[in-house]
């Protein structure tokens, strides 16, 4: 790795939108350079989790090292692969800062859309070198050309700086390699300066420990030295250092500007803390910013399906955040459901794939509730009076096709189902993003759910009052086909106060005491039918309404069909 000076390095990331073609690039980048062999079998060589592979996206920013010659030169290229969906952009914000440049692709069919321009901003706000690539040339409804005008109006970056290429036939795509050597500035850094280490990613591994993936910023590591986390204060002994090619390759060491892995002897998932800085023991330097904290937009209680299971889930739910800082973790109890958590997350899409990663990963199944958002509640106060929904505050156009538009909204009308519909009726386009805006009066109830008289606290819940009656009914219908039937009938009640505002019976089991009766005087008839009707009704008053967890969970689960 020595013979690699600062000069010779080119760390930079794979940018765009879903499915313009990163990761078949990053292929295409990998066989070029020789990192891997070149085969029909390489497809989504970066992806390695199987949730990745399964749904065809990248959900986990994955690092590579490529060795290049030009020009009579050699050079280190450091690549890393990002994530295109929105729900994940957190992933390439913390990858932005382990790099000096970019590639920003592009479909030459799609052209630019709502990830395109994200990833662009956040590119260009890390001022970063940014290089447009049009990828999917090949297609028979490809147009470059309108594509080159769009970079050109909206980024304002000139047409003859576009690289056109086709990834899947590796059309071009060397010309990518030479862009990146020329337009991207190698790391500005010393070897001289003391260690100054970024842990951009980690993961754990059951073996070795914590596997943190660092950015050199100045000095150089190998195996022995002594470093300091400036997060814990904690000391450790470096017991490998390496690169990904894209699997790990030990080295003897690692120098300033270069990108690779460290393993000290973590052995805890709160020791790598993602935006930490090391350092050497007894050479201080000034911390890196790290990252700024993901900002959740859903939020889900999370408990285990059996309460034994509790200290394993909290084991794995520890690994899996540490390779996925952007989900926030809060303990939470139920009566119904134990003892869980309240997590929260980038959108539906990083939940579902989270829940996916415990089963796969940790072979975890978990009960994940409908989404919840804090209240902060004054007891016996006046009556509240602020309305629901949203407030507009802004509008602003931008250009003839796009427009800012600020609203004021109460956040539980967002955590649910705003940000999938906003996506779904704006075919992807639409972005969205949010502030906390502090607390505010609002027209607010506790609505109980009561099984024959007697309270449920775990279906309790504060709602809008002009939502009451909607939610009410739907929940009585919800549980009168979640609750199984008893011998005595049980009335399922939405009420607000005393005031009881929809309401569902489960009739109850019916034992034909008549049968035995054949003809005979009618009164005989009506005396067993009487005797029957007045045990059910002490069987009601004395019956305890059992809930299996069961009903619980299918009550409590967000619906798509709600």
């Amino acid at each position: 790795m020595s013979t690699y000076p600062v000069e010779s390095i080119r760390n930079f990331s794979i940018i765009a939108h879903v499915d313009h073609g990163k990761s078949t690039l990053a292929d295409r980048l990998l066989e070029i350079t020789g990192t891997i062999a070149k085969t029909h079998h390489n497809k989504q060589v970066l992806d390695k989790l199987q949730v990745e592979r399964e749904r065809g996206i990248t959900v986990k920013a994955q690092s590579a090292s490529l060795f290049y010659s030009h020009e009579g030169a050699n050079y280190l290229l450091n690549l890393i692969d990002t994530p295109g969906h929105v729900d994940f952009s957190y992933e390439v914000s913390r990858s932005l800062s382990a790099c000096q440049g970019v590639l920003l692709v592009v479909d030459a069919n799609e052209g630019i859309q709502a990830q395109t321009v994200a990833n662009f901003y956040l590119a260009f706000e890390a001022q970063l070198a940014i290089i447009p690539v049009i990828n999917k040339i090949d297609l028979k409804n490809a147009d470059p050309e309108r594509v080159e005008k769009q970079i050109e109006k909206l980024f304002d970056i000139p047409i003859d700086e576009c690289v056109r290429i086709s990834a899947k036939q590796g059309t071009n795509v060397e010309k990518v390699l030479q862009k990146v050597i020329e337009k991207i500035p190698p790391p500005q850094c010393n070897t001289a300066d003391p260690l100054k280490a970024l842990v951009f990613d980690s993961t754990f591994d059951h073996y070795r420990g914590v596997i943190a993936n660092i950015a050199l910023f100045g000095g150089e590591i190998q195996k022995g030295h002594k470093v300091v986390s400036a997060h814990t204060k904690k000391r450790y002994e470096v017991n490998e250092v390496g690169i990904l090619t894209p699997n790990e390759q030990p080295t003897h060491k690692l120098y300033a500007g270069q990108v690779g892995y460290l393993i000290a002897g973590m052995k805890e998932v709160t020791e790598a803390q993602i935006g930490d800085t090391l350092f050497l023991y007894k050479q201080p330097v000034e911390p890196l910013p790290g990252f700024k904290s993901a900002k959740p937009m859903v939020f889900a209680g999370m408990y285990p399906v059996d309460q034994t299971e509790y200290n394993n889930l909290k084991s794995a739910l520890e690994r899996l955040t540490l390779n996925d800082s952007s989900v926030t973790v809060h303990r939470d109890s139920s009566l119904a459901l134990g003892a869980g958590w309240r997590l929260g997350f980038l959108g539906l899409l990083h939940m579902e794939v989270f829940n996916q990663r415990l089963e796969q990963e940790y072979n975890m199944s978990v009960i994940v509730t409908a989404p919840t958002v804090p209240y902060k509640a004054v007891l016996s106060s006046a009556k509240l009076i602020k309305d629901r929904r949203a407030v507009q505050k802004d509008m602003l156009y931008i250009d003839e096709r796009r427009v800012i538009l600020k609203y004021l909204f109460p956040l539980n009308e967002i955590v649910v189902d705003f940000y999938d519909a906003l996506k779904s009726l704006s075919s992807g386009y639409a972005s969205f993003d949010y502030e906390d805006a502090g607390y505010q009066a609002a027209d607010l109830i506790k609505m109980d759910i009561l099984l024959n008289g007697n309270p449920v606290e775990e279906l309790a819940t504060i709602i809008h009052n002009d939502k009451a009656y909607a939610t009410g009914k739907f929940l009585c219908e919800r549980l009168k086909d979640a609750i199984p039937r008893q011998l005595f009938e049980i009335a399922i009640q939405a009420a607000i106060g005393k005031k009881i505002i929809a309401r569902e019976t489960l009739k109850a089991y019916r034992k034909n005491v008549v049968a035995k009766c054949y003809g005979g005087d009618i009164t005989r008839r009506m005396k067993l039918l009487k005797r029957q009707a007045e045990g059910k009704k002490l069987m009601r008053k004395i019956g305890n309404v059992e809930v299996p967890r069961d009903a619980f969970i299918r009550v409590l689960k967000r619906q798509t069909d709600k």
